[in-house]
């Protein structure tokens, strides 16, 4: 039998099982949260490095974790608050504007070795990288993850009704870059 959350929130809010919690905690969302910190992120090596961080912050923090929302929900937040600290801080230490932080993070997506996609996909994660910030992590959320807005209200503290607007523009350039670029 499969433990559930609850079982998982229990052994690690207990020094003598955490470790072993943790353990079964970093199995079960690993690859999800890599996806999702992927997605903002494109590189695998800052990728890698975010996703320890996040991990690290909720080993951290879990006896704060309240439980108001799902375990993966919060790491869900975590992941991706770190995710967009870490662009910010590359922002801040190369003094770049956000036209230079797409082009890096498209330079990151056109050199990446385990990117395996065809024309039309690189040409969707082109259109995904000329939306702000904000509306690229909506649109990623809802299109690849299928999160439901109530979930990323609680992950990205908007409301929902600012996410589905966020995702309708968003989804509207995408397909206008589709449309209107040549592969």
């Amino acid at each position: 039998m499969e433990d559930t959350e609850g079982d998982i929130i229990a052994r690690l809010k207990k020094a003598s099982t955490k470790e072993f919690a943790f353990g079964q905690l970093v199995k079960l969302y690993q690859e999800r949260l890599y996806w999702h910190i992927r997605k903002i992120l494109l590189s695998h090596d800052d990728t890698d490095d975010v996703l320890q961080n996040t991990f690290m912050k909720a080993w951290r923090n879990i006896e704060s974790f309240r439980e108001e929302s799902s375990l993966y929900t919060w790491l869900y937040r975590i992941a991706t608050n770190e995710a967009i600290t870490y662009l910010n801080s590359r922002k801040r230490r190369s003094l770049v504007s956000m036209n230079d932080t797409n082009d890096y993070l498209m330079e990151n997506l056109v050199s990446d070795p385990y990117f395996n996609g065809d024309e039309l996909q690189m040409k969707l994660q082109k259109a995904i990288l000329q939306l702000p910030e904000k509306q690229r992590i909506v649109f990623n959320m809802k299109y690849f993850d299928n999160i439901k807005y109530e979930d990323m209200s609680q992950i990205l503290n908007t409301s929902v009704g600012a996410l589905k607007a966020s995702f309708h523009h968003a989804a509207k350039k995408v397909e206008d870059y589709i449309k209107n670029k040549d592969l």
